[in-house]
């Protein structure tokens, strides 16, 4: 608007910059309230009075011309600054929900559990959302300390919702089930019981004892991470290839598998949207080369470190949901 004054008063009567003043209004509504449009407008009348009087324009149709359309425009701003607040509250009450779905579906999982520290990291790609289709959680049975990371095929409410379904499976089962291969059939028989969709779940499932020896089950899901405490990493590939969670009853089950990890050794537990994340180059992340990044002391720390690394190596905003789940062997 000054800028508008300046040039007018410059150029003189005769280039008609007057109606320009209504942008002053019509960004006010974009980024202020109603309160401050109302005020932006007010001033954008004054000063069109004032240059209309001191370019002889008052009384004629340029003048009448120029403060209808700064007032027009201001009450237009006033109409769209109020609907963007409404749209700005409803926005926000739809991120609480957001967030009390995300506390319900994915709780806070415990710093530790029997011998294991345990950090967690969640991104969801849609970014108002907070909660995708990924999934985890811990579990402390009698039979050892239970864990699960999964990531549901599809993205949005449907995705949740299978979500909330495997996980709800997952808690009792991993009560009840004497092991993790019954535990893992209850989840198939449970995820193929509600699914109405062409839809499946890649999972990976741990099991941790007493000797510190690891049980897996991989559902078609990334293998874990495996941090050794010389800082060597590996991925735990299961011994054959196994199908998704919600693929039918009548598939080969996975094969259990095992490892065992020294005191401060860690396996990270993660969804493809970490390892199929992609740079500007349409590299992928290598994360094993990034491994070194959780040897730090506190694998709260460690795993913030590798999820800014990811997003540093994206470049923006992640694609797909990405979920880490990094389990580490107390010393001591």
């Amino acid at each position: 608007m000054t800028v508008v004054v300046l040039v007018d008063v410059t150029a003189g009567p005769g280039v008609g910059f007057l109606p320009l003043l209504s942008l002053g209004p019509a960004f006010a509504s974009l980024v202020g309230g109603m309160r401050r449009t109302a005020l932006i407008g007010l001033l954008a009348l004054v000063m069109c009075f004032c240059l209309s009087f001191y370019d002889g324009l008052l009384g004629t149709t340029r003048g009448y011309t120029a403060l209808l359309s700064v007032a027009g425009v201001s009450a237009a701003g006033l109409v769209a600054a109020a609907i963007r607040q409404r749209h700005e509250a409803e926005l926000a009450n739809v991120r609480s929900i957001a967030e009390v779905a995300q506390r319900v579906l994915l709780r806070p999982v415990p710093r530790a559990a029997g011998h294991l520290r345990i950090a967690v990291s969640y991104t969801s790609a849609v970014a108002e959302a907070r909660i995708g289709g990924d999934l985890y959680e811990v579990v402390n049975s009698p039979s050892g300390v239970r864990v699960i990371v999964g990531d549901v095929q599809g993205k949005g409410l449907e995705a949740v919702e299978t979500a909330a379904v495997v996980l709800a499976a997952f808690r009792e089962a991993a009560y009840d089930e004497p092991d993790l291969a019954a535990v893992s059939a209850r989840l198939e028989r449970s995820v193929n019981r509600h699914m109405t969709q062409e839809r499946f779940v890649t999972a990976v499932l741990a099991e941790t004892h007493e000797d510190r020896s690891v049980t897996l089950l991989n559902h078609g899901h990334p293998s874990p991470l495996v941090v050794r405490a010389d800082g060597t990493a590996h991925l735990a590939e299961p011994p054959e290839t196994a199908p998704p969670l919600g693929m039918g009853f009548d598939l080969k089950p996975p094969e259990p598998y095992g490892l065992s990890l020294a005191p401060g050794e860690q396996m990270l537990l993660y969804t493809d949207g970490v390892t199929e994340a992609r740079d500007p180059d349409d590299r992928f992340y290598p994360l094993i080369r990034r491994a070194f990044l959780l040897r730090e002391k506190n694998p709260d720390i460690g795993l913030e470190s590798l999820c800014r690394d990811l997003v540093t190596h994206v470049g923006g905003p992640l694609q797909d949901d990405a979920a880490m789940l990094l389990l580490r062997y107390r010393e001591g």
